[in-house]
C-alpha cells in the first residue's frame, strides 16, 4: 500500500515549512501567489489528498446532515430528497439518508447511528408506528439541531415543517360537496400521526360547514396501501345507501379505489367522485385523472435544509420558530367533476 502524502512531504519537497504548506492549500492571504501555485502543483504531482475528516474534527463540524425518512420509494419523499440535496450541495454539506421502513424500532436504530456518526443536524419524518420521540433526546441534550417535516410530533425544542393539512382536507371535502356529493367516505391513515389526524379534522369541519353530520362508519382507517383501497371499496359497495364521494388521504390508495370501483361497474365521477392527496405522477396516468392536493415536497426539502444550515451558521435559531407552514393547492381533474360532466351531457 502506498504511503499517504502529507503536508510534511510537500514541505520537504519545496523546502518550506509545513505551516506555509497548510496555509497555501487553504488559500491563506499570508502566502503569496507564486508560492501557493508551487504548493498546489507539488500537491497534485505527489497525489496529496486533503484530510477532510481531520479538518472537520478540528472545526467540530462534519458538514453532514442526517435524514431519516419513512420510505424512500414514494414520489413525495423523492421530491423532498431532491430539494434537500440541492440546498445541501450548494452549501457544501452532504446528506446521510436512512429509512425507517415505517418501523419505530428501525427509526430508533437509525437515530442512534446518526448520533454516533456526529451529524451536524438531523431531519426526520417519523415512521407510521412511532408513538414517542424519546430516542431523539440525545440530540436535544447535546444541542444538535433537529427538524421534523411532514409527519411531525409535538415538541417545544424543535421546528416542524408542514402544510396546513386541516385546510387542505377541508378544500378537498368542500370540493366534493360542491359537486353535489352528500355521502362522503374518508379513507384515512393512522390517526396518531399528525398528517392523518389533521386531514380527518379538515374533512369533518367541511361537513360541519355544510350542516352534514360526520358518521363513524364513513371514516375508514387503513395503512393506505393498494390492498387497503381494494378492501375499502368492498365495504363501500355494501353500504346502503351507497356513498357518492370518497376523499382518500394519499394518491396510491385513491388510485387503487378507482380501479376497484371501475371493476365493479361504478362510473367515476358520476356514481362516486374521488379525491386523493399528494398529487403524485400516478394521478395523471389513471383514467379518469385523479383530483388531488398538491403537496410541495421539493420546496419542503429546500426549506428544511436551509433552515438547518441557517441555524448551524448562526443566522437563525430553529428552537424559536415552532412551525413553518407551506402552501398547498387542490388540483381538480376528471375524477371529481360531477357537475361539469352532467352539464356536458345536457348541452
Amino acid at each position: 500500500m502506498e504511503k499517504e502524502i502529507t503536508i510534511y512531504d510537500i514541505a520537504r519537497e519545496l523546502s518550506i515549512s509545513p505551516t506555509t504548506v497548510s496555509r497555501g492549500l487553504n488559500n491563506h492571504p499570508a502566502v503569496n501567489k507564486s508560492t501557493k501555485q508551487k504548493i498546489f502543483d507539488a500537491a497534485a504531482q505527489m497525489g496529496y489528498r486533503s484530510n477532510a475528516f481531520a479538518s472537520n474534527l478540528r472545526k467540530k463540524r462534519t458538514n453532514t446532515i442526517g435524514v431519516i425518512v419513512p420510505l424512500l420509494n414514494s414520489n413525495f419523499q423523492s421530491s423532498v430528497m431532491a430539494g434537500m440535496e440541492k440546498v445541501a450541495n450548494e452549501a457544501g454539506y452532504n446528506l446521510i439518508i436512512s429509512q425507517s421502513l415505517e418501523n419505530a424500532q428501525k427509526e430508533i436504530a437509525n437515530a442512534r447511528t446518526m448520533f454516533e456518526s456526529r451529524v451536524d443536524g438531523l431531519l426526520v419524518s417519523v415512521a407510521y408506528d412511532t408513538e414517542n420521540i424519546d430516542h431523539f433526546e440525545p440530540f436535544f441534550s447535546k444541542g444538535i439541531p433537529l427538524l421534523f417535516y411532514d409527519r411531525v410530533p409535538e415538541h417545544k425544542q424543535c421546528t416542524s415543517i408542514v402544510i396546513n393539512n386541516i385546510q387542505a382536507a377541508h378544500k378537498a371535502t368542500t370540493h366534493l360537496l360542491e359537486q353535489g356529493c352528500q355521502r362522503i367516505i374518508h379513507i384515512s391513515g393512522n390517526h396518531r400521526i399528525n398528517v392523518y389526524k389533521d386531514r380527518l379534522k379538515g374533512y369533518k369541519y367541511a361537513l360541519m360547514d355544510h350542516n352534514i353530520a360526520s358518521r363513524e362508519d364513513y371514516i375508514i382507517e387503513t395503512d393506505l396501501s393498494e390492498k387497503a383501497g381494494e378492501e375499502a371499496v368492498q365495504k363501500i359497495l355494501e353500504m346502503d345507501p351507497r356513498p357518492d364521494g370518497i376523499f382518500v388521504a394519499n394518491d396510491n390508495c385513491a388510485v387503487s379505489c378507482i380501479k376497484a370501483l371501475k371493476q365493479a361497474g361504478i362510473a367515476i365521477p358520476d356514481d362516486i367522485a374521488v379525491v386523493g392527496f399528494n398529487n403524485d405522477p400516478i394521478t395523471r396516468i389513471i383514467e379518469p385523472n385523479l383530483t388531488s392536493v398538491n403537496y410541495p415536497g421539493y420546496e419542503m426539502g429546500e426549506v428544511a435544509v436551509r433552515s438547518l444550515i441557517n441555524y448551524l451558521d448562526g443566522v437563525s435559531d430553529v428552537s424559536i420558530t415552532n412551525t413553518i407552514t407551506l402552501n398547498s393547492e387542490l388540483v381538480v381533474r376528471e375524477s371529481s367533476q360531477k357537475k361539469e360532466k352532467a352539464k356536458a351531457r345536457l348541452a
